[in-house]
């Protein structure tokens, strides 16, 4: 991936940073992706996770704010969600 200088940036770090994960439905499904999100940010407070079912319920949304603290860290949390096989999409 192409470095960005700091200074060409739009996000100022740190700061908060909200990740949409989408994928099947699961009964596990949030909790398994937060244990990814924490690996990344040690800090990360389970409480703020914001859950939504697709209409027939048969996908399911999460919503992770996390404490950004570089791009390195970001890309990392990114390929970490990106790669788990319960994920369809991370936006």
């Amino acid at each position: 991936m192409k470095d960005i200088p700091p200074e060409e940036s739009l996000i100022e770090y740190p700061c908060d940073f909200p990740i949409k994960v989408m994928g099947r439905a699961h009964p596990d499904f949030a909790q398994v992706l937060t244990e990814v999100v924490q690996r990344h940010d040690p800090g990360f407070d389970p409480a703020t996770v914001e859950m939504r079912a697709s209409k027939a319920g048969n996908y399911l949304s999460v919503t992770f704010t996390v404490r950004a603290t570089s791009r390195e860290q970001l890309d990392e949390l990114y390929r970490g969600l990106h790669g788990h096989p319960m994920v369809s999409v991370v936006l």
